[in-house]
């Protein structure tokens, strides 16, 4: 075996060591979960009940670090540039990972390339709420109403689910209503139930509460499917065929992540989503449990809803930032 061989033989051999000795310790100080939207906001929700039993599991404290604005792209940025040891972890949704790269002409990070994908948690389901003085109560009375108003209804938009679900909705029914972007969903609910906005896409996980309560009326949800939470609530493909939306929920690492830690976080992510009590305390903040079976699995619906995405933003005529 020639010198140069022998050398990159012993580095590759050292770098292995290296990675199981790292593996075999992680963690051994303090993991960073990145939340890309407001405290309050439905994943950052999730976020916080998932980090404290993974906390527990991993024997370290997992500290939930909010870095909202620019539609997440301020947070992906941000994990994106970290180093790849598994002390800087990402909670993040498709705004970031599916929508985004349709929504703006450049990003300054990659949804494939950029990160490792660990593991998906789930779904958070959205619904059609408006202010409780609008005079209707279905999408086809939301509809009409528009249609004798137009331009004189507005709606918020503070992630990209709203604004893609809005903006279809719009389209396929042919409305003139108003969009007014928000840095968030607690804001854009506030402004909702103060009638300064009529129409919101809201998240289940922030607009739960307020829809119980009925501070605002909810007409519909976005899954053509319907909701369990949500389960006397008609989707709005009943008055729009075809109408299917919905906002999936993962976890995410650097691009260059260990394998093992990968494996690691990714078992462990799963046992914390099959214990009964994270269930029914992610049930109640309006989030549907669905785990992936592993990191492979996950990483290949991520690029599928990159696609799925991709689509629905041109179909809706929503042009790039």
């Amino acid at each position: 075996m020639s010198k140069p061989i022998r050398a990159l033989a012993a580095f590759a051999a050292i770098a292995c060591a290296a990675a199981h000795a790292q593996s075999d310790t992680y963690p051994s100080k303090p993991i960073t979960l990145v939340i890309p939207f407001a405290a309050g906001s439905g994943t950052d929700n999730v976020g916080r009940i998932v980090g404290q039993k993974l906390a527990e599991r991993l024997k370290q404290p997992v500290v939930v670090e909010n870095k909202p604005g620019a539609n997440g792209q301020i947070a992906a940025d941000f994990v994106a540039k970290a180093k790849p040891d598994g002390y800087t972890l990402f909670m993040t949704t498709n705004t970031t990972h599916s929508a985004n790269p349709s929504l703006y002409k450049s990003l300054r990070y990659d949804p494939i390339k950029d990160f490792t994908a660990i593991a998906r948690t789930g779904e958070l389901p959205f619904a059609l709420a408006v202010n409780n003085e609008l005079p209707v109560k279905s999408v086809k009375e939301l509809v009409d109403y528009a249609k004798k108003n137009p331009g004189k209804l507005s709606y918020g938009t503070p992630n990209s689910t709203s604004l893609v679900a809005t903006e279809t909705l719009k389209n396929q029914a042919k409305i003139d209503i108003v969009g007014v972007p928000y840095k968030s969903s607690p804001q854009a609910l506030t402004d909702l139930i103060g009638n300064q906005i009529q129409i919101y896409v809201v998240d289940f996980g922030s607009g739960m509460q307020m829809m119980k309560a009925n501070r605002v009326r909810t007409i519909a949800v976005t899954p053509a499917r319907g909701s369990k939470i949500l389960a006397g609530v008609a989707p709005i493909a009943k008055d729009l065929p075809g109408f299917d939306l919905t906002s999936w929920n993962g976890i995410f690492g650097p691009a260059g992540l260990p394998q093992e830690i990968v494996e690691r976080l990714s078992t462990e992510v799963n046992a914390v989503l099959a214990e009964p009590e994270v269930q029914e305390k992610l049930a109640g903040a309006g989030f549907e449990v669905w785990p992936s079976k592993n990191p492979a699995e996950f990483n290949k619906y991520v690029a599928e809803q990159l696609a799925l995405w991709t689509r629905l933003i041109k179909a809706a005529g929503i042009q790039p930032e």
